[in-house]
């Protein structure tokens, strides 16, 4: 472990991935349509289909940015969520997940950093009762500039009252890893979402874990 435990006096959670079971629900989607006399393992393939999508779609999340458009896009989204008949998805929690925030809550300042709507993120917390747990929920439009750049875990530091250098960013994508890395925070890396080990340490994952539940074994098992 290369975790610097004494460092971390608050936690950031990125939400699909980390706290959403995203990457599962789309993997049995797209496994539907796979022919199965192409496809050994086509659970596998459909998983590896969904990251390869979604590895595309971190490297771009910068892109509006550096184009001025962020907060255009971020309105679109906004207006679909408010005007839609019924859901996008069904929402599908990490397992363990309500269990690690409540064992967490009021031992840690704890924040959500997603690149993601802002009423989208709220639905998917206010559905698990979890927005309680967070002191400071950041999206797309919370700060200047969203993930990959460091800016949405210095606005959460600052909310949370700690130094960006204090936080421990956990996350399932390389996106998650370069803010965390920019903003001086630590990393974890959990493997239940989008991401694969080998990408996340390149990417300067201090720590990789199995999945999001397990976070609890390092922080809490250190106070």
């Amino acid at each position: 472990m290369t975790l610097d435990l004494a460092r971390i006096k608050a936690l950031c959670f990125d939400v699909d991935g980390t706290l959403s079971d995203t990457d599962d629900l789309y993997a049995q989607k797209a496994e539907r349509f796979l022919p199965r006399f192409l496809f050994r393992d086509p659970a596998r393939a459909a998983r590896r289909l969904v990251m390869w999508i979604e590895s595309p779609g971190n490297a771009l999340m910068g892109l509006p940015d550096h184009i001025g458009l962020d907060d255009e896009l971020a309105a679109l989204v906004n207006w679909m969520y408010r005007h839609r008949k019924k859901h996008w998805k069904k929402y599908l929690l990490v397992p363990g997940v309500d269990s690690l925030l409540a064992s967490l809550h009021g031992r840690f300042p704890l924040a959500v950093v997603s690149a993601r709507d802002e009423g989208g993120t709220r639905a998917f917390l206010d559905h698990f009762q979890l927005t309680r747990y967070f002191d400071v929920v950041v999206t797309a439009l919370s700060a200047a500039h969203t993930k990959p750049y460091p800016d949405p875990i210095i606005f959460a530091a600052q909310k949370m009252g700690v130094a960006p250098e204090s936080c421990l960013m956990i996350g399932d994508t390389t996106v998650d890893m370069r803010a965390g890395k920019s903003a001086g925070a630590q990393t974890v890396g959990v493997l239940c979402g989008f991401g694969e080990e080998g990408e996340l340490r390149r990417a300067g994952a201090d720590e990789i874990l199995r999945s999001t539940a397990d976070v609890g074994e390092i922080v809490i098992g250190n106070l």
